[in-house]
């Protein structure tokens, strides 16, 4: 005697509805070890592998690769031994669930719950229904007594899903009466008017017909004058209230605006914080600057050190491009810049390559061409990465919001002395607080902690940069 054992789609944690069959490790026919992997399994959160718990043979694969299904649903059909296709057939047909799902079978015999059929009888299509209607579906149609061919499928060429079966076995619903809503937008048309932002605005307000209005403006525009005449109102602007001036936004600050809002608005931002001390990098700059009288900044040591650091962990030299995440080969590092119109972030080209003292110099020519508006295209074009330094605006520590497509952006404080603990008491060493921001969709918080724990590396023993 063989007994079929349904496998169905298992539960793994509490919140866990449904899964995804992402891949079939076996083949109709295969018989498998306890313990063997059999599918993979995809939920929301992980994607795991289904292992046999015990030596069968696969008689029948249900479930589809990259289709969804209930936990509990029925995904193939084992057995210790091979089995005719007519007992396989009909084991789905009846199958309806429950602790083990097996049915003994004997040799040439059919289930004892169900009625024996006629040795003529028609064998059902089962490949045809299998590929008309889900396993998921199917157990669901069955179960509710619903005809699966009155069903509107809207899977793939028309296949029924499971929500194609519990859609249909909701009571229709009657659409309550009363008149047609009217829902053009109140806006509509007006793009097709010449007339000021500020009478299009009006006219709305006051019900106003702007194809009935002749414009006084320049060349025949209609005015907010020529809107107020056709409302009855007062004709003359509102005065601004005193104590304030109205500055308009310049093409750059604007471009800011939209880019920042955009950043804000769809990237999910997370902030991890760290202190570096700086006294050896302090003392190396003051060596270098013995011998040659002048240094480089804080700043163009940060740059070197980011740009090494981001070799070392490459997950944080990226751009996010919707779903697809670009890997850079060279850390082109930006560099946040207050100009006069607004800020802007000349790139630094494989700064990997560059010395300190390299860097600075470049760096130097940059702002100075960014002061005088002087910067071309290409100076600010794509980036890997930003650095942001307030610190010598005497801003202990903030979070800079990340210039997309980019990443990640560091955040660099003021450098200045502060107590630390050493050696069980305290003493002052001049330190500044760093903040990462980072995009979730592409960089985790492990990968982000191992570029700011390399990066403090670099700093603190800066005979490296």
């Amino acid at each position: 005697m063989s007994t079929l054992r349904a496998l169905t789609m298992p539960k793994w944690g509490i919140e866990m509805t449904e899964g995804t069959l992402a891949e079939w490790n076996v083949k109709e026919g295969d018989r498998v070890a306890k313990g063997q992997g059999i599918a993979q399994i995809e939920t929301d959160k992980i994607v795991n592998e289904l292992e046999a718990e015990a030596g069968v043979l696969f008689v029948r694969l249900l479930a589809v690769q990259g289709e969804v299904y209930p936990v509990g649903a029925m995904l193939a059909v084992t057995a210790d031994e091979p089995v005719p296709a007519a007992q396989i057939d009909e084991f789905v047909r009846t199958y309806r669930g429950g602790t083990s799902g097996a049915v003994p079978m004997a040799s040439g015999a059919v289930p004892a719950t169900v009625a024996a059929e006629p040795d003529n009888a028609a064998v059902p299509d089962v490949a045809a229904r299998r590929a008309r209607i889900s396993a998921a579906a199917d157990a669901l149609a069955q179960r509710l007594r619903l005809d699966v061919e009155s069903i509107h499928g809207s899977g793939r060429d028309g296949r029924v899903t499971l929500q194609d079966v519990e859609q249909a076995s909701k009571p229709a619903r009657s659409v309550g009466g009363g008149a047609a809503v009217d829902i053009m937008p109140r806006t509509f048309g007006l793009d097709d008017h010449y007339a000021s932002p500020l009478a299009k605005r009006l006219a709305v307000d006051h019900n106003v017909d702007l194809s009935a209005l002749t414009g006084t403006g320049p060349r025949g525009r209609v005015s907010r004058a020529d809107v107020a005449t056709a409302a009855g109102i007062d004709a003359a602007p509102r005065p601004a209230p005193a104590g304030f001036e109205v500055v308009r936004m310049s093409a750059t600050r604007k471009a800011i605006a939209r880019q920042l809002t955009l950043s804000k608005s769809t990237i999910p931002h997370f902030y991890l914080r760290t202190t570096v001390n700086l006294d050896a990098l302090g003392a190396l700059r003051a060596e270098a600057k013995r011998g040659a009288g002048t240094a480089p900044s804080l700043n163009d040591y940060f740059i070197r050190a980011s740009a090494l650091a981001l070799m070392q962990v490459p997950d944080v030299n990226i751009q996010v491009h919707d779903a697809a995440i670009h890997r850079f080969r060279d850390a082109d590092i930006a560099v946040a810049v207050a100009a006069d119109r607004g800020l802007v972030t000349p790139v630094i080209r494989a700064a990997q390559t560059k010395s300190v003292h390299a860097l600075a110099a470049e760096v130097r020519a940059l702002v100075e061409r960014a002061r005088a508006g002087g910067l071309r295209g290409t100076d600010i074009e794509g980036g890997s990465f930003t650095l942001s330094n307030l610190g010598m605006f005497g801003i202990d520590q903030f979070d800079a919001i990340i210039n997309p497509p980019q990443g990640a952006i560091l955040a660099i404080g003021s450098a200045a002395a502060r107590p630390v603990e050493r050696g069980g008491g305290l003493s002052v060493a001049t330190t500044a607080h760093l903040s990462l921001s980072c995009d979730h969709r592409a960089i985790d918080g492990a990968v982000g902690a191992r570029f700011l724990a390399v990066l403090r590396e670099l700093l603190e023993a800066p005979g490296r940069l």
